[in-house]
């Protein structure tokens, strides 16, 4: 059984479109995006066509719980109940493997999030170490998370941790293969997978060149 992860894909239908056509190409079986399928751009609801078309499992991520709150004159719209209907977490049993879903941290927290790697993308052992001992308790074999804009596959204690990045910002979705958990992560848009990313990268970018 193949799965396709996305996360993160923040109203960017381009680059999501493109990781549904390899999943496509991939025979996947089943897509899921970890949540913030709103938020920093402005194409929300080609972006929620491309998730219905393609069948895609989602959850509810914070950039999804906050443009609720600010968008609440438009309950009757096809974007508002998408995202309002969207549950903080999902359970699978797939292939004979436990799967949980959840945008930041379990149980069905969207903000913290499970940050494993420094600015350049290299694990940080101390960070490493603490979610493993964290994570012990969660009796599942596979998480997958988003949130943090970083792109990892990490066992840590008993849990296979899969977090496929932000597709716009990443440049970055992942292929899970069950039962044997092999992880494929794709590069998108033409870009090297950029395996950490977040808003104060690029404020300190803009302020070296100023």
């Amino acid at each position: 059984m193949k799965i396709g992860l996305v996360s993160d894909v923040h109203a960017d239908p381009d680059p999501l479109a493109e990781a549904l056509d390899a999943f496509s190409r991939s025979a996947v079986d089943r897509i899921i995006c970890a949540g913030d399928i709103a938020g920093y751009n402005r194409h929300l609801t080609a972006t929620i066509d491309l998730l219905i078309d393609h069948d895609v499992d989602c959850v509810c991520g914070n950039h999804d719980h906050e443009w609720l709150n600010s968008h609440a004159d438009e309950i009757a719209t096809r974007d508002y109940q998408f995202l309002n209907q969207l549950p903080a977490s999902r359970e699978y049993e797939l292939a004979g493997k436990r799967l949980f879903v959840v945008h930041a941290e379990p149980p069905d927290r969207q903000l913290g999030g499970i940050k494993l790697l420094d600015a350049g993308g290299h694990m940080l052992p101390k960070s490493r170490d603490y979610w493993s001992e964290t994570l012990r308790s969660v009796q599942t074999d596979i998480l997958v998370v988003g949130h943090t804009h970083q792109v990892y596959a990490e066992r840590l204690a008993d849990t296979l941790v899969l977090n496929p990045g932000s597709t716009p910002y990443n440049h970055s979705c992942m292929i899970l293969t069950l039962p044997g958990c092999r992880v494929e992560t794709l590069a998108l848009a033409g870009k090297p997978v950029r395996k950490t990313w977040n808003w104060r990268m690029v404020q300190s970018r803009m302020q070296d060149r100023a």
